[in-house]
């Protein structure tokens, strides 16, 4: 990607930031993906419905958004599988430890001003800079 727009990025960060909002002033539920997934492996008593809805609303976001004639960008995978499967792996082991992906921790928590959203975020942040520094200008990838 190569182009920054700011019309659509603007739009996409009000409809996570109200998707959010909405999620935690109705039913009073943090919008964090990894608990949401999480809690339709292990769900509780009258928490699956409103999982599924929401999982469901994220996949068939790229297909309402096509069938309103938007086009999706390209995607061109060049990491080998065996890196791709360590980095998920990474990304799950970082999630458990962190106890929440970036979406609890960085859209919610920052939102309702919680120091450990802060925390988690800034590590997740500077994670990633330092990931990218290091395997594009030091390993050469």
């Amino acid at each position: 990607m190569s182009e920054f727009t700011p019309f659509s990025a603007m739009i996409g960060g009000i409809l996570i930031g109200g998707s959010a909002a909405l999620l935690l002033l109705l039913i009073g539920r943090i919008a964090g993906i990894t608990g949401i997934i999480g809690g339709i492996l292990q769900p509780a008593r009258g928490e699956l419905g409103w999982r599924l809805a929401f999982v469901a609303g994220l996949l068939m976001a790229p297909v309402i958004h096509t069938g309103a004639g938007g086009a999706l960008p390209p995607v061109e995978i060049t990491s080998s599988t065996s890196l791709l499967i360590l980095a998920g792996v990474l990304v799950g082991v970082g999630t458990r430890l962190s106890q929440g992906c970036t979406s609890g921790h960085g859209v919610c928590g920052i939102g309702r001003g919680s120091p450990r959203s802060v925390a988690a975020t800034a590590v997740f942040v500077t994670t990633a800079v330092l990931t990218v520094f290091v395997t594009r200008h030091v390993a050469g990838m």
